[in-house]
């Protein structure tokens, strides 16, 4: 074999082993179903058709280090009314989803602090809105830094769009009407109180430390108390599709009846409302007015089998 011929071998075989390791390196497709890994997403940081969005709750988290690429939705100003006790409005999801280069072939990727409570509830938002392809980090930000994955400072810069909500779907929330309706049997929704046995019962009035309170403690009439752990592994993952439906079966939540999702200020109950809306595929709305503005109500049932009693001090 003569000296050009093997040179040019050679050169074929190199660009062959680059084309294969380019093609393992390459973008791979965005997984079927709700949750997206932290592997998955490591992967495919470079892909301009993913924005990835961190919704979390504690300040400077985001400022500290967030995953490569990630824009910052605040959950107090963005994805909430600044004003009046609501969700954010047509018109400044509109222009939040623009100002990040959203578009409508855009892949959301959401995750953030706090066991993905908030970035549930941004899910939850953007599902309201009918934005289309939205994923969550299953683990979040807890599971990401646990893995030593890569973080950076660096706030993006992405070309802006023209993002237009196509509708909005308001059978995704509950309203007070509709979860008293519940209460009094004279709607068939189930109720869900994902808050903690204690909070249930009404021998504490909310976690310790929190600034929104109810002046009266339990839970509303009717309600079964599966607590929002229940719902994850210890990693913080999601658990399988199989594990949740035994989960809420036992408590004789199969699907078969619509069910209405509350906690203390609706974000906790976000994360159930994703995993029985999401995985499980149920008719779920998430009440995010939740026990703050239930347990303020005048003249509604409750629940209160601990018979605590508000006192001011």
């Amino acid at each position: 074999m003569n000296t050009t011929l093997q040179t040019w071998l050679r050169a074929s075989a190199l660009v062959g082993t680059l084309a294969i390791a380019s093609a393992a390196n390459a973008a791979t497709p965005v997984p079927e179903g709700p949750l997206v890994t932290t592997e998955w997403l490591a992967n495919n940081l470079d892909n301009d058709k993913i924005r990835v969005i961190e919704v979390s709750v504690n300040p400077g988290v985001y400022e500290r280090g967030h995953i490569p690429g990630a824009v910052n939705f605040s959950w107090h100003t963005d994805l909430n009314d600044t004003v009046r006790r609501d969700i954010v409005s047509k018109e400044n999801f509109e222009k939040l989803l623009s100002q990040s280069g959203v578009g409508n072939d855009t892949t959301v990727v959401l995750y953030g602090d706090t066991n993905n409570w908030f970035a549930a509830w941004g899910a939850w938002v953007f599902d309201i809105y009918g934005v289309k392809n939205v994923k969550l980090l299953d683990g979040g930000r807890v599971k990401w830094e646990a893995e030593s994955r890569a973080l950076n400072n660096r706030v993006p810069e992405y070309g802006k769009t023209s993002y237009t909500v196509s509708g909005i779907n308001t059978n995704l929330r509950a309203r007070l009407s509709d979860t008293l309706a519940a209460a009094e049997g004279t709607s068939d929704a189930k109720l869900v109180d994902i808050r903690s046995a204690d909070e249930y019962s009404g021998k504490i009035f909310a976690p310790a430390g929190v600034q929104e309170l109810a002046i009266r403690a339990g839970h509303v009439p009717g309600a079964v108390n599966v607590p929002w752990g229940q719902a994850v592994n210890k990693d913080g993952t999601f658990k399988s599709a199989e594990e949740l439906k035994k989960i809420y079966g036992a408590v004789g939540l199969d699907g078969s009846k619509p069910i209405i999702t509350y906690c203390r200020i609706g974000e906790r109950s976000s994360h159930t409302w994703f995993a029985l809306s999401k995985i499980l595929g149920y008719n779920v709305k998430n009440y995010d007015g939740s026990w703050t503005e239930y347990g303020n109500a005048v003249g509604v049932p409750v629940s209160n089998p601990s018979g605590t009693v508000w006192a001011a001090k």
